[in-house]
């Protein structure tokens, strides 16, 4: 299984970029931390190196590439980050069928 990527989270990702200034070839690193009220969180950063270091897997969808670590891969296995602009608020998702709970803001899970 791997990591995918909506079209609006990749379109917005490249919004980012282009206003940060990041390369856009830069790969989106994706990673699960300790926290959260539900106990593990999502994280998301830019990868600065070309090279993944060992163990990452890595994946592309819609010209975005992602890395991710071994331990988080194991928690985000068959996730789709999402990304909407709404009343509800805008700002990315995941979409995680590994998770067996989750917090009201979407922002912590647990398994």
């Amino acid at each position: 299984m791997s990591i995918t990527i909506s079209e609006s989270a990749a379109e917005r990702i490249q919004r980012i970029r282009e206003e940060q200034h990041i390369a856009s070839d830069a790969p989106l690193r994706v990673s699960v931390v300790s926290g959260g009220c539900s106990g593990l969180t999502y994280d998301l950063d830019f990868d600065s190196q070309d090279n993944p270091e060992d163990g990452d897997k890595t994946f592309e969808d819609h010209g975005v590439k992602i890395v991710v670590d071994m331990r988080s891969f194991l928690y985000l296995s068959g996730t789709e980050l999402d990304y909407s602009e709404g009343l509800s608020g805008q700002g990315f998702h995941f979409h995680n069928p590994n998770a067996s709970r989750s917090c009201s803001c979407g922002e912590s899970f647990s398994l």
